[in-house]
Protein backbone atom coordinates (compact mmCIF):
# COMPACT_ATOMS: atom_id res chain seq x y z
CA UNK A 1 0.00 0.00 0.00
CA UNK A 2 2.56 2.42 0.92
CA UNK A 3 4.49 1.90 -2.49
CA UNK A 4 0.68 2.42 -4.41
CA UNK A 5 0.30 5.68 -2.17
CA UNK A 6 3.60 7.20 -2.82
CA UNK A 7 2.76 6.95 -6.95
CA UNK A 8 -0.87 8.17 -5.96
CA UNK A 9 1.16 11.21 -4.23
CA UNK A 10 3.91 11.73 -7.37
CA UNK A 11 0.93 11.79 -9.77
CA UNK A 12 -1.25 13.71 -7.78
CA UNK A 13 1.10 16.87 -7.67
CA UNK A 14 1.21 16.80 -11.57
CA UNK A 15 -3.20 15.83 -12.20
CA UNK A 16 -4.74 17.24 -9.32
CA UNK A 17 -6.88 19.61 -11.23
CA UNK A 18 -7.94 17.01 -13.27
CA UNK A 19 -7.62 13.84 -11.06
CA UNK A 20 -8.37 13.12 -7.42
CA UNK A 21 -6.12 10.41 -5.52
CA UNK A 22 -8.71 8.23 -5.43
CA UNK A 23 -9.62 8.27 -9.33
CA UNK A 24 -5.73 7.53 -10.02
CA UNK A 25 -5.51 4.61 -7.01
CA UNK A 26 -8.52 2.92 -9.17
CA UNK A 27 -6.34 3.37 -12.06
CA UNK A 28 -2.92 2.07 -11.06
CA UNK A 29 -2.45 -1.35 -12.55
CA UNK A 30 0.49 -3.82 -11.63
CA UNK A 31 2.36 -4.66 -15.08
CA UNK A 32 1.80 -7.95 -16.71
CA UNK A 33 5.77 -8.55 -16.61
CA UNK A 34 7.84 -7.83 -13.72
CA UNK A 35 10.52 -6.54 -16.17
CA UNK A 36 8.12 -3.39 -17.28
CA UNK A 37 8.04 -2.36 -13.51
CA UNK A 38 6.53 -2.83 -9.97
CA UNK A 39 3.20 -0.68 -10.85
CA UNK A 40 2.12 1.23 -14.21
CA UNK A 41 -0.44 4.35 -14.55
CA UNK A 42 -2.50 3.76 -17.97
CA UNK A 43 -2.91 7.64 -19.69
CA UNK A 44 -6.01 7.10 -21.53
CA UNK A 45 -8.29 8.69 -19.28
CA UNK A 46 -6.28 11.65 -19.74
CA UNK A 47 -6.53 11.61 -23.39
CA UNK A 48 -9.79 13.57 -23.75
CA UNK A 49 -9.05 16.01 -20.58
CA UNK A 50 -5.63 16.88 -22.07
CA UNK A 51 -6.01 16.36 -25.83
CA UNK A 52 -2.83 14.89 -25.98
CA UNK A 53 -1.91 11.32 -27.18
CA UNK A 54 -1.90 9.14 -23.89
CA UNK A 55 2.02 8.29 -25.44
CA UNK A 56 3.06 11.63 -24.81
CA UNK A 57 0.97 12.41 -21.60
CA UNK A 58 3.11 9.27 -20.38
CA UNK A 59 6.43 10.97 -21.93
CA UNK A 60 5.71 14.26 -19.97
CA UNK A 61 4.23 13.11 -16.47
CA UNK A 62 7.35 10.94 -16.27
CA UNK A 63 9.92 13.83 -15.77
CA UNK A 64 7.65 15.21 -13.11
CA UNK A 65 8.12 12.35 -10.54
CA UNK A 66 10.89 12.50 -8.20
CA UNK A 67 13.03 9.05 -8.16
CA UNK A 68 13.24 9.21 -4.06
CA UNK A 69 11.63 6.37 -3.64
CA UNK A 70 11.51 4.38 -7.80
CA UNK A 71 14.84 3.59 -8.45
CA UNK A 72 13.54 3.96 -12.08
CA UNK A 73 10.31 5.71 -13.61
CA UNK A 74 9.94 5.15 -17.18
CA UNK A 75 7.23 5.83 -20.17
CA UNK A 76 6.42 2.54 -21.52
CA UNK A 77 4.29 3.50 -24.93
CA UNK A 78 1.00 5.26 -22.64
CA UNK A 79 1.83 3.71 -19.50
CA UNK A 80 4.02 5.59 -16.55
CA UNK A 81 6.08 2.80 -14.93
CA UNK A 82 7.78 2.92 -11.70
CA UNK A 83 10.23 0.27 -10.16
CA UNK A 84 10.80 0.07 -6.73
CA UNK A 85 14.01 0.86 -4.83
CA UNK A 86 14.33 -2.70 -3.64
CA UNK A 87 16.52 -2.51 -0.63
CA UNK A 88 14.49 -0.18 1.41
CA UNK A 89 11.34 -1.37 0.25
CA UNK A 90 12.02 -5.20 1.43
CA UNK A 91 13.42 -4.16 4.17
CA UNK A 92 10.35 -2.56 5.60
CA UNK A 93 7.72 -5.08 4.51
CA UNK A 94 9.59 -8.02 6.02
CA UNK A 95 10.66 -6.60 8.63
CA UNK A 96 6.71 -5.46 9.41
CA UNK A 97 5.76 -8.88 8.92
CA UNK A 98 8.51 -10.41 11.19
CA UNK A 99 7.25 -7.91 13.98
CA UNK A 100 3.45 -7.80 13.99
CA UNK A 101 3.55 -11.73 13.14
CA UNK A 102 -0.35 -12.74 12.35
CA UNK A 103 -1.45 -9.36 13.36
CA UNK A 104 -0.07 -8.26 10.14
CA UNK A 105 -2.79 -6.49 7.80
CA UNK A 106 -4.88 -6.04 10.91
CA UNK A 107 -7.02 -2.80 11.00
CA UNK A 108 -8.94 -0.08 13.21
CA UNK A 109 -11.49 0.41 10.21
CA UNK A 110 -14.06 -1.26 11.93
CA UNK A 111 -13.24 0.16 15.58
CA UNK A 112 -16.08 0.95 17.52
CA UNK A 113 -18.80 -0.68 15.04
CA UNK A 114 -20.60 -3.71 15.00
CA UNK A 115 -21.24 -6.19 12.25
CA UNK A 116 -23.95 -8.79 11.79
CA UNK A 117 -23.35 -11.61 9.83
CA UNK A 118 -26.00 -14.27 9.08
CA UNK A 119 -25.13 -17.23 7.40
CA UNK A 120 -25.57 -20.98 7.27
CA UNK A 121 -28.95 -21.00 8.71
CA UNK A 122 -30.04 -24.71 7.58
CA UNK A 123 -33.75 -25.63 7.41
CA UNK A 124 -34.53 -28.36 10.77
CA UNK A 125 -35.21 -31.92 9.54
CA UNK A 126 -33.16 -31.57 6.41
CA UNK A 127 -29.73 -33.33 5.89
CA UNK A 128 -27.12 -30.58 6.10
CA UNK A 129 -26.24 -31.17 1.82
CA UNK A 130 -23.24 -29.88 0.03
CA UNK A 131 -25.84 -27.34 -0.86
CA UNK A 132 -25.14 -25.45 2.35
CA UNK A 133 -21.70 -25.12 2.28
CA UNK A 134 -21.53 -21.97 0.46
CA UNK A 135 -23.63 -19.49 2.74
CA UNK A 136 -21.31 -21.39 5.24
CA UNK A 137 -17.95 -21.08 4.47
CA UNK A 138 -18.16 -17.35 2.72
CA UNK A 139 -20.15 -15.86 5.78
CA UNK A 140 -17.76 -17.66 8.38
CA UNK A 141 -14.98 -16.20 5.74
CA UNK A 142 -16.38 -12.55 5.61
CA UNK A 143 -16.87 -12.60 9.68
CA UNK A 144 -12.90 -13.66 10.18
CA UNK A 145 -12.16 -10.73 7.42
CA UNK A 146 -14.67 -8.17 9.20
CA UNK A 147 -12.70 -9.40 12.72
CA UNK A 148 -9.29 -8.18 10.53
CA UNK A 149 -10.41 -4.90 10.12
CA UNK A 150 -11.43 -3.92 13.76
CA UNK A 151 -14.69 -4.64 13.59
CA UNK A 152 -16.76 -6.01 16.84
CA UNK A 153 -18.45 -9.52 14.68
CA UNK A 154 -21.95 -11.19 15.25
CA UNK A 155 -21.92 -14.58 14.13
CA UNK A 156 -25.49 -15.86 13.65
CA UNK A 157 -27.04 -19.09 12.37
CA UNK A 158 -30.53 -18.10 11.20
CA UNK A 159 -31.94 -21.40 11.71
CA UNK A 160 -35.32 -22.08 9.04
CA UNK A 161 -37.41 -23.41 12.31
CA UNK A 162 -40.74 -21.93 11.60
CA UNK A 163 -42.64 -21.78 8.51
CA UNK A 164 -45.39 -24.06 6.36
CA UNK A 165 -42.72 -26.12 5.87
CA UNK A 166 -43.45 -27.70 9.63
CA UNK A 167 -46.65 -27.87 8.81
CA UNK A 168 -46.15 -29.90 6.09
CA UNK A 169 -43.45 -32.38 8.15
CA UNK A 170 -45.91 -32.51 10.93
CA UNK A 171 -48.81 -33.81 8.56
CA UNK A 172 -46.33 -36.35 6.99
CA UNK A 173 -45.41 -37.60 9.82
CA UNK A 174 -48.63 -37.73 11.63
CA UNK A 175 -49.37 -39.97 8.35
CA UNK A 176 -46.55 -42.34 7.56
CA UNK A 177 -44.39 -41.69 10.18
CA UNK A 178 -42.45 -43.93 12.80
CA UNK A 179 -41.32 -43.04 16.29
CA UNK A 180 -38.91 -45.95 16.70
CA UNK A 181 -37.17 -45.47 12.83
CA UNK A 182 -37.23 -41.51 13.35
CA UNK A 183 -35.51 -41.72 17.35
CA UNK A 184 -32.67 -44.33 15.46
CA UNK A 185 -31.69 -41.97 12.51
CA UNK A 186 -33.64 -38.44 13.09
CA UNK A 187 -32.21 -36.97 9.59
CA UNK A 188 -32.59 -39.58 7.35
CA UNK A 189 -35.70 -40.26 8.28
CA UNK A 190 -37.80 -36.62 8.51
CA UNK A 191 -36.03 -36.01 4.99
CA UNK A 192 -38.17 -39.35 3.68
CA UNK A 193 -41.18 -37.97 5.05
CA UNK A 194 -40.65 -34.54 4.33
CA UNK A 195 -39.77 -36.03 0.19
CA UNK A 196 -42.76 -38.25 0.57
CA UNK A 197 -45.21 -35.32 1.54
CA UNK A 198 -44.06 -33.42 -1.96
CA UNK A 199 -43.92 -36.49 -3.77
CA UNK A 200 -48.02 -37.47 -2.82
CA UNK A 201 -49.44 -33.72 -2.63
CA UNK A 202 -48.46 -33.82 -6.65
CA UNK A 203 -51.13 -36.70 -6.60
CA UNK A 204 -53.64 -35.37 -3.40
CA UNK A 205 -52.99 -31.56 -3.58
CA UNK A 206 -55.57 -31.63 -0.56
CA UNK A 207 -52.46 -32.98 1.74
CA UNK A 208 -50.51 -29.30 1.04
CA UNK A 209 -54.11 -27.45 2.36
CA UNK A 210 -53.42 -30.02 5.56
CA UNK A 211 -50.05 -28.99 5.89
CA UNK A 212 -51.11 -25.07 6.11
CA UNK A 213 -53.62 -26.11 9.07
CA UNK A 214 -50.88 -28.04 10.76
CA UNK A 215 -48.69 -24.87 10.45
CA UNK A 216 -51.49 -22.75 11.67
CA UNK A 217 -52.15 -24.86 14.90
CA UNK A 218 -48.30 -24.45 15.07
CA UNK A 219 -48.19 -20.99 15.59
CA UNK A 220 -51.44 -20.95 17.54
CA UNK A 221 -49.61 -23.17 19.85
CA UNK A 222 -51.20 -26.31 19.85
CA UNK A 223 -49.52 -28.78 21.81
CA UNK A 224 -48.94 -31.77 19.74
CA UNK A 225 -47.77 -29.64 17.20
CA UNK A 226 -45.14 -27.60 19.34
CA UNK A 227 -44.37 -31.24 20.88
CA UNK A 228 -43.39 -32.58 17.43
CA UNK A 229 -41.49 -29.34 16.01
CA UNK A 230 -39.12 -29.45 19.43
CA UNK A 231 -38.47 -32.78 18.74
CA UNK A 232 -37.27 -32.27 15.35
CA UNK A 233 -35.81 -29.42 16.07
CA UNK A 234 -33.70 -30.54 19.10
CA UNK A 235 -32.64 -33.76 16.62
CA UNK A 236 -31.59 -31.76 14.05
CA UNK A 237 -29.10 -29.41 16.19
CA UNK A 238 -27.37 -32.87 16.84
CA UNK A 239 -26.82 -33.13 13.87
CA UNK A 240 -25.35 -29.80 12.77
CA UNK A 241 -23.48 -29.36 15.73
CA UNK A 242 -21.38 -32.16 14.48
CA UNK A 243 -20.56 -30.82 11.11
CA UNK A 244 -19.86 -27.03 12.32
CA UNK A 245 -17.31 -28.68 14.58
CA UNK A 246 -15.79 -30.75 11.42
CA UNK A 247 -15.52 -27.31 9.70
CA UNK A 248 -14.19 -25.71 13.00
CA UNK A 249 -16.69 -22.93 12.76
CA UNK A 250 -18.73 -21.32 15.88
CA UNK A 251 -21.80 -18.93 15.87
CA UNK A 252 -22.10 -16.15 18.58
CA UNK A 253 -25.91 -16.46 18.14
CA UNK A 254 -28.35 -19.78 17.32
CA UNK A 255 -31.41 -17.45 16.99
CA UNK A 256 -33.37 -19.11 14.11
CA UNK A 257 -37.06 -17.66 12.89
CA UNK A 258 -39.03 -19.16 15.93
CA UNK A 259 -36.92 -16.88 18.32
CA UNK A 260 -38.86 -13.82 16.37
CA UNK A 261 -42.47 -14.98 16.75
CA UNK A 262 -43.45 -13.12 19.19
CA UNK A 263 -42.23 -10.01 17.67
CA UNK A 264 -43.91 -10.26 14.46
CA UNK A 265 -47.40 -8.50 16.45
CA UNK A 266 -45.61 -5.60 17.12
CA UNK A 267 -44.22 -5.17 13.14
CA UNK A 268 -47.55 -5.41 12.18
CA UNK A 269 -49.11 -3.24 14.00
CA UNK A 270 -46.33 -0.44 13.14
CA UNK A 271 -47.12 -1.15 9.82
CA UNK A 272 -50.87 -0.61 10.11
CA UNK A 273 -50.32 2.62 12.52
CA UNK A 274 -47.74 3.89 9.73
CA UNK A 275 -50.57 3.19 6.95
CA UNK A 276 -48.65 1.06 5.06
CA UNK A 277 -50.39 -2.24 5.20
CA UNK A 278 -53.33 -3.39 2.83
CA UNK A 279 -55.66 -5.78 2.02
CA UNK A 280 -55.63 -7.18 -1.00
CA UNK A 281 -57.34 -10.72 -1.82
CA UNK A 282 -57.95 -11.00 2.09
CA UNK A 283 -54.17 -11.20 2.49
CA UNK A 284 -52.34 -8.01 3.96
CA UNK A 285 -49.47 -6.74 1.99
CA UNK A 286 -47.36 -3.20 2.20
CA UNK A 287 -47.40 -2.13 -1.91
CA UNK A 288 -44.12 -1.14 -3.53
CA UNK A 289 -44.71 0.11 -6.75
CA UNK A 290 -41.94 3.12 -6.39
CA UNK A 291 -39.53 0.68 -5.98
CA UNK A 292 -40.03 -1.26 -9.02
CA UNK A 293 -41.00 -3.96 -6.53
CA UNK A 294 -44.03 -7.05 -6.13
CA UNK A 295 -46.26 -6.60 -2.86
CA UNK A 296 -44.42 -7.28 0.48
CA UNK A 297 -46.80 -10.50 1.48
CA UNK A 298 -47.04 -9.97 5.12
CA UNK A 299 -50.08 -11.49 6.40
CA UNK A 300 -51.58 -14.67 4.71
CA UNK A 301 -55.36 -14.66 4.21
CA UNK A 302 -55.15 -17.52 7.05
CA UNK A 303 -53.62 -14.96 8.99
CA UNK A 304 -50.50 -17.24 8.90
CA UNK A 305 -47.18 -15.14 8.60
CA UNK A 306 -44.40 -15.63 6.21
CA UNK A 307 -40.82 -15.10 5.68
CA UNK A 308 -40.90 -11.20 5.17
CA UNK A 309 -42.88 -11.04 8.55
CA UNK A 310 -40.14 -12.66 10.31
CA UNK A 311 -37.32 -11.07 8.56
CA UNK A 312 -38.67 -7.83 9.25
CA UNK A 313 -39.21 -8.70 13.32
CA UNK A 314 -35.24 -10.14 12.97
CA UNK A 315 -34.01 -6.85 11.39
CA UNK A 316 -35.44 -4.19 13.99
CA UNK A 317 -34.75 -6.41 16.43
CA UNK A 318 -31.08 -6.94 15.56
CA UNK A 319 -30.70 -3.15 14.95
CA UNK A 320 -32.32 -2.49 19.11
CA UNK A 321 -30.01 -5.63 20.05
CA UNK A 322 -26.81 -4.87 18.34
CA UNK A 323 -26.75 -1.38 17.11
CA UNK A 324 -24.96 -2.47 13.80
CA UNK A 325 -22.81 -0.68 11.73
CA UNK A 326 -23.51 -3.40 8.86
CA UNK A 327 -25.82 -6.40 8.91
CA UNK A 328 -25.07 -9.15 6.15
CA UNK A 329 -27.05 -11.84 5.30
CA UNK A 330 -25.06 -14.46 2.91
CA UNK A 331 -28.30 -16.04 1.36
CA UNK A 332 -28.17 -17.74 -2.21
CA UNK A 333 -29.29 -15.00 -5.13
CA UNK A 334 -32.90 -16.25 -5.42
CA UNK A 335 -33.86 -14.32 -2.36
CA UNK A 336 -32.51 -11.15 -4.12
CA UNK A 337 -36.10 -9.59 -4.63
CA UNK A 338 -37.25 -10.86 -0.69
CA UNK A 339 -33.99 -8.61 0.03
CA UNK A 340 -35.26 -5.54 -1.59
CA UNK A 341 -38.49 -6.03 -0.69
CA UNK A 342 -37.68 -5.81 3.18
CA UNK A 343 -35.10 -2.96 2.75
CA UNK A 344 -38.05 -1.07 1.02
CA UNK A 345 -40.31 -1.59 3.63
CA UNK A 346 -38.01 -1.12 6.50
CA UNK A 347 -37.54 2.04 4.41
CA UNK A 348 -40.90 3.01 4.23
CA UNK A 349 -41.06 2.45 8.30
CA UNK A 350 -38.61 5.33 8.63
CA UNK A 351 -35.39 3.22 9.46
CA UNK A 352 -32.86 4.68 7.05
CA UNK A 353 -30.09 2.20 8.64
CA UNK A 354 -32.16 -0.56 6.28
CA UNK A 355 -29.38 0.82 3.77
CA UNK A 356 -27.00 -1.02 5.60
CA UNK A 357 -28.72 -4.58 5.16
CA UNK A 358 -26.33 -6.19 2.44
CA UNK A 359 -27.94 -8.95 0.75
CA UNK A 360 -24.97 -11.18 -0.34
CA UNK A 361 -25.99 -13.46 -2.74
CA UNK A 362 -23.73 -17.03 -4.09
CA UNK A 363 -24.10 -19.26 -7.10
CA UNK A 364 -25.20 -22.64 -6.62
CA UNK A 365 -23.75 -26.19 -6.32
CA UNK A 366 -24.97 -28.52 -9.30
CA UNK A 367 -25.10 -32.00 -9.70
CA UNK A 368 -25.00 -32.69 -13.15
CA UNK A 369 -26.19 -29.02 -14.13
CA UNK A 370 -29.35 -29.10 -12.31
CA UNK A 371 -29.90 -27.41 -8.72
CA UNK A 372 -29.51 -29.56 -5.84
CA UNK A 373 -32.99 -29.68 -4.29
CA UNK A 374 -34.49 -31.82 -0.99
CA UNK A 375 -37.10 -31.47 -2.10
CA UNK A 376 -36.90 -34.12 -4.99
CA UNK A 377 -34.26 -36.00 -2.81
CA UNK A 378 -31.42 -35.01 -4.69
CA UNK A 379 -29.10 -33.71 -2.47
CA UNK A 380 -25.31 -34.84 -1.50
CA UNK A 381 -24.81 -35.02 2.33
CA UNK A 382 -21.75 -32.68 3.17
CA UNK A 383 -20.53 -34.58 6.53
CA UNK A 384 -20.53 -37.51 3.83
CA UNK A 385 -17.71 -35.42 1.45
CA UNK A 386 -15.72 -34.48 4.10
CA UNK A 387 -15.67 -37.97 5.65
CA UNK A 388 -14.55 -38.71 2.34
CA UNK A 389 -11.99 -36.27 2.08
CA UNK A 390 -10.66 -36.63 5.32
CA UNK A 391 -10.17 -40.65 4.58
CA UNK A 392 -8.37 -39.89 1.35
CA UNK A 393 -6.06 -37.40 3.02
CA UNK A 394 -4.70 -39.67 5.15
CA UNK A 395 -4.26 -42.53 2.59
CA UNK A 396 -2.26 -39.68 0.26
CA UNK A 397 -0.52 -39.07 3.63
CA UNK A 398 0.75 -42.37 4.47
CA UNK A 399 2.17 -42.63 1.14
CA UNK A 400 4.18 -39.92 0.38
CA UNK A 401 4.96 -39.11 4.78
CA UNK A 402 4.57 -42.62 6.16
CA UNK A 403 6.50 -41.38 9.49
CA UNK A 404 4.85 -38.72 10.10
CA UNK A 405 3.36 -38.38 14.19
CA UNK A 406 -0.75 -37.06 14.15
CA UNK A 407 -1.59 -37.85 10.54
CA UNK A 408 -4.93 -38.36 12.00
CA UNK A 409 -5.08 -34.55 12.62
CA UNK A 410 -2.96 -33.23 9.80
CA UNK A 411 -5.38 -35.32 7.46
CA UNK A 412 -8.37 -33.94 8.89
CA UNK A 413 -6.89 -30.13 8.61
CA UNK A 414 -6.12 -31.16 4.61
CA UNK A 415 -9.26 -32.86 3.80
CA UNK A 416 -11.57 -29.61 5.69
CA UNK A 417 -9.26 -27.26 3.89
CA UNK A 418 -9.79 -28.95 0.38
CA UNK A 419 -13.48 -28.68 1.05
CA UNK A 420 -13.49 -25.00 1.79
CA UNK A 421 -10.69 -23.67 -0.83
CA UNK A 422 -12.82 -25.66 -3.15
CA UNK A 423 -15.60 -23.48 -2.28
CA UNK A 424 -13.84 -19.82 -2.01
CA UNK A 425 -11.53 -19.92 -4.51
CA UNK A 426 -14.29 -19.31 -6.40
CA UNK A 427 -16.30 -16.31 -7.61
CA UNK A 428 -19.35 -16.27 -4.78
CA UNK A 429 -21.96 -15.23 -7.76
CA UNK A 430 -20.62 -18.33 -10.07
CA UNK A 431 -22.61 -21.96 -10.30
CA UNK A 432 -19.73 -24.55 -8.96
CA UNK A 433 -20.24 -27.99 -10.66
CA UNK A 434 -20.14 -30.58 -7.94
CA UNK A 435 -16.88 -33.09 -8.48
CA UNK A 436 -15.56 -35.21 -5.73
CA UNK A 437 -12.38 -35.40 -8.21
CA UNK A 438 -11.71 -32.09 -8.43
CA UNK A 439 -12.08 -31.27 -4.62
CA UNK A 440 -10.12 -33.95 -3.92
CA UNK A 441 -7.20 -33.07 -6.20
CA UNK A 442 -4.05 -32.00 -3.89
CA UNK A 443 -2.14 -29.99 -6.61
CA UNK A 444 -2.81 -27.00 -8.96
CA UNK A 445 -5.39 -24.57 -7.55
CA UNK A 446 -6.01 -26.79 -4.24
CA UNK A 447 -6.35 -25.95 -0.22
CA UNK A 448 -3.98 -29.12 0.09
CA UNK A 449 -1.59 -27.48 -3.11
CA UNK A 450 -1.60 -24.01 -0.41
CA UNK A 451 -1.26 -25.95 2.77
CA UNK A 452 1.94 -27.90 1.77
CA UNK A 453 3.61 -24.54 0.82
CA UNK A 454 3.26 -23.95 4.19
CA UNK A 455 4.76 -26.91 5.36
CA UNK A 456 7.55 -26.80 2.99
CA UNK A 457 8.38 -23.32 4.16
CA UNK A 458 7.97 -24.41 8.14
CA UNK A 459 10.66 -27.18 6.85
CA UNK A 460 12.93 -25.00 5.78
CA UNK A 461 13.08 -23.15 9.05
CA UNK A 462 13.88 -26.37 10.93
CA UNK A 463 16.19 -26.82 9.33
CA UNK A 464 17.99 -23.74 9.37
CA UNK A 465 20.84 -23.11 11.14
CA UNK A 466 20.08 -19.71 12.26
CA UNK A 467 16.40 -19.19 14.04
CA UNK A 468 17.04 -14.89 14.67
CA UNK A 469 16.01 -13.84 11.15
CA UNK A 470 15.37 -10.25 11.86
CA UNK A 471 19.07 -9.76 12.28
CA UNK A 472 19.56 -9.26 8.40
CA UNK A 473 20.51 -5.66 7.29
CA UNK A 474 20.30 -4.00 4.26
CA UNK A 475 23.98 -4.14 3.28
CA UNK A 476 23.33 -8.12 3.43
CA UNK A 477 20.43 -8.24 1.17
CA UNK A 478 20.41 -10.11 -2.02
CA UNK A 479 17.47 -9.28 -3.54
CA UNK A 480 17.03 -11.69 -6.62
CA UNK A 481 14.10 -11.72 -9.10
CA UNK A 482 12.12 -14.58 -7.71
CA UNK A 483 12.66 -12.90 -3.92
CA UNK A 484 11.78 -9.89 -5.06
CA UNK A 485 7.94 -11.24 -6.39
CA UNK A 486 7.22 -12.79 -3.44
CA UNK A 487 8.22 -9.49 -1.34
CA UNK A 488 5.62 -7.52 -3.55
CA UNK A 489 3.05 -10.28 -3.04
CA UNK A 490 3.64 -10.18 0.80
CA UNK A 491 3.30 -6.18 0.62
CA UNK A 492 -0.46 -6.22 -0.98
CA UNK A 493 -1.63 -8.65 2.00
CA UNK A 494 -3.50 -5.75 3.46
CA UNK A 495 -5.15 -4.30 0.84
CA UNK A 496 -6.26 -8.03 -0.46
CA UNK A 497 -7.85 -8.35 2.99
CA UNK A 498 -9.80 -4.43 2.43
CA UNK A 499 -10.66 -5.42 -1.35
CA UNK A 500 -11.74 -8.97 0.29
CA UNK A 501 -14.06 -7.64 2.54
CA UNK A 502 -15.49 -4.23 0.37
CA UNK A 503 -16.63 -6.34 -2.33
CA UNK A 504 -17.64 -9.47 0.27
CA UNK A 505 -15.65 -11.59 -2.11
CA UNK A 506 -13.38 -14.12 0.39
CA UNK A 507 -11.86 -15.53 -3.45
CA UNK A 508 -9.89 -12.38 -3.48
CA UNK A 509 -8.16 -14.30 -0.43
CA UNK A 510 -8.13 -17.52 -1.88
CA UNK A 511 -6.45 -16.72 -5.60
CA UNK A 512 -4.03 -14.00 -3.70
CA UNK A 513 -2.89 -17.14 -1.82
CA UNK A 514 -2.34 -19.55 -4.77
CA UNK A 515 -0.27 -16.64 -6.12
CA UNK A 516 1.76 -16.53 -3.27
CA UNK A 517 2.42 -19.97 -3.09
CA UNK A 518 3.47 -20.25 -6.70
CA UNK A 519 6.18 -17.61 -6.36
CA UNK A 520 7.52 -19.14 -2.98
CA UNK A 521 8.08 -22.98 -4.86
CA UNK A 522 9.69 -21.17 -7.71
CA UNK A 523 12.13 -19.26 -5.60
CA UNK A 524 12.39 -22.99 -3.44
CA UNK A 525 13.28 -24.51 -6.73
CA UNK A 526 15.48 -21.78 -8.06
CA UNK A 527 17.66 -20.68 -4.93
CA UNK A 528 19.95 -22.41 -2.85
CA UNK A 529 18.05 -20.98 0.37
CA UNK A 530 20.10 -23.35 3.39
CA UNK A 531 23.27 -21.92 1.58
CA UNK A 532 25.56 -20.69 4.47
CA UNK A 533 26.82 -17.23 2.53
CA UNK A 534 25.75 -13.61 3.94
CA UNK A 535 22.26 -13.58 2.51
CA UNK A 536 21.26 -16.58 4.09
CA UNK A 537 19.59 -14.58 7.63
CA UNK A 538 17.13 -12.58 4.88
CA UNK A 539 16.08 -15.84 2.83
CA UNK A 540 15.65 -17.43 6.02
CA UNK A 541 13.56 -14.00 6.81
CA UNK A 542 11.76 -14.08 3.66
CA UNK A 543 10.50 -18.00 4.66
CA UNK A 544 9.31 -17.07 8.06
CA UNK A 545 7.03 -14.18 6.52
CA UNK A 546 5.94 -16.19 3.97
CA UNK A 547 4.78 -19.00 6.69
CA UNK A 548 2.83 -15.84 8.56
CA UNK A 549 0.82 -15.12 5.84
CA UNK A 550 0.35 -18.28 4.43
CA UNK A 551 -1.14 -19.45 7.90
CA UNK A 552 -2.90 -15.70 8.39
CA UNK A 553 -4.48 -16.20 5.21
CA UNK A 554 -6.19 -19.54 4.80
CA UNK A 555 -6.99 -18.60 8.96
CA UNK A 556 -9.08 -16.05 7.10
CA UNK A 557 -10.72 -18.63 5.32
CA UNK A 558 -11.20 -20.85 8.29
CA UNK A 559 -8.52 -23.01 7.11
CA UNK A 560 -5.78 -24.48 9.31
CA UNK A 561 -2.02 -24.46 8.33
CA UNK A 562 -0.11 -27.74 8.69
CA UNK A 563 3.43 -27.37 9.54
CA UNK A 564 4.12 -31.03 8.63
CA UNK A 565 2.59 -32.89 5.91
Amino acid sequence: MELKNHFVHELHQYLQEYMTKKDIEQLIEIPKKPELGDLAFPCFTLAKILKKSPAKIAEEITFQISNNYFSKVVAVGPYINVFAERKPFTSKVIHEILNKNLSYGNDKIGHNKTIIVEFSSPNIAKPFSMGHLRSTVIGNALGKLAQKLGYKTVKINHLGDWGTQFGKLITAYLLWGNEEKVKENPIEELFKLYTKFHHESETFPSLNEEGRKWFKKLEDGDIKALELWEWFKNESLKEFKKIYSLLGIQFDSWAGESFYTDKMEDVIQELKDKGLLQTSDHAEVVFLEDYNLPPCLVKKSDGATLYATRDLATAIYRKNTYNFTKALYIVGHEQSVHFQQIKAVLNEMGHEWAQEIHHIPFGLYLQEGKKMSTRKGRVILLEDVIEEVIQLAEENISEKNPELQNKTEVAKMVGVGAVIFHDLKNFRMNNIEFSLKDMLTFEGDTGPYVQYTHARACSILRKAPIHDTNKFTLENLNIDDYSWEIVKQLHVFPEKIKQAFDRFDPSIIAKYLLTLAQHFNKFYGQVKILEKNEGLVFRLALVKAVTIILKEGLNLLGIQAPEEM
